[in-house]
């Protein structure tokens, strides 16, 4: 069980850091409202936001200033902030050695496949991207619904993979 400060701290991870784990960063910060604090970084970081995950936060209302590829080093020295959860967001990243990070964070793996490699033109980008939204939406509305004040560490842990785990179509 997280450690009773508020706002709550997690961090999404992808290797690039420059779509997937940037569109789960601002859906948490304008969606958590408050209570929960999500930061983004990539073990091999692109080093700039996808234009197309931009466009799609900026159509969909979400504040992307701020918002930037960075290296994940930044969450495992000192300074950085205590994590109450870690939560890779692709398969490249969960399969690495990541650092230690502060604060004994829950982690999970939640794998949504890659709309920056897509190919086949504006339509097919397009839709890749509404669809990792679409997907990272679901996942991060069951987690904000988390009762992770009154939950066991260990049960915890089980509700954050079972929501990587679980098939998010409508």
């Amino acid at each position: 069980m997280p450690g009773g400060r508020q706002p709550l701290s997690i961090l999404f991870l992808c290797t690039g850091n420059s779509a997937r784990s940037i569109l789960a960063e601002a859906i948490v910060n304008r969606d958590g409202a408050g209570a929960v604090r999500a930061h983004s970084a990539g073990s091999m970081p692109k080093g700039a936001v996808h234009p197309r995950a931009l466009e799609l936060l900026t159509r969909l209302g979400y504040p992307t200033d701020g918002l930037r590829s960075k290296p994940w080093e930044e969450f495992a020295g000192p300074g950085a902030p205590i994590l109450d959860f870690v939560v890779t967001v692709c398969d490249n990243a969960a399969g690495e050695v990541c650092p230690i990070w502060p604060g004994r964070p829950i982690t999970a793996h939640w794998g949504v496949p890659d709309p920056a490699a897509v190919t086949g033109g504006d339509a097919a980008e397009t839709q890749a991207f509404a669809e990792a939204y679409r997907q990272l939406k679901s996942r991060i509305d069951r987690f904000l619904a988390l009762p992770v004040t009154s939950v066991d560490r260990v049960s915890l842990q089980r509700k954050m993979q079972n929501i990587g785990d679980s098939e998010t179509a409508t």
